[in-house]
């Protein structure tokens, strides 16, 4: 799966990676619910800290079209709630 890291360009996520960023994003959308921003923030640093972890990055000059798109580290709640779908930013 190629992702899109707003503002740091496209990772390629084995899609055996998906189930631990499903639990991450999961958490996110916790913290989002709760309004929580510390809590925001940390989960949303976990799951971008992760796709990093287990991303290959692609070229710069890639044209690979993006699957999923995340939101920048220092994105506002607000901004994240509105990305979010039925299933989160990160589909099960």
């Amino acid at each position: 799966m190629i992702v899109r890291l707003m503002g740091e360009g496209q990772l390629d996520v084995a899609a055996d990676e998906l189930s631990s960023l499903n639990t991450l994003d999961d958490e996110l959308e916790a913290a989002i619910e709760s309004g929580d921003e510390t809590l925001f923030r940390a989960a949303l640093h976990a799951l971008l800290d992760n796709v990093r972890k287990v991303g290959k990055p692609l070229p710069a000059d890639s044209l690979a079209p993006s699957e999923l798109i995340l939101p920048p580290a220092d994105a506002h709640i607000d901004e994240v709630r509105s990305m979010l779908g039925d299933e989160g930013l990160i589909p099960d």
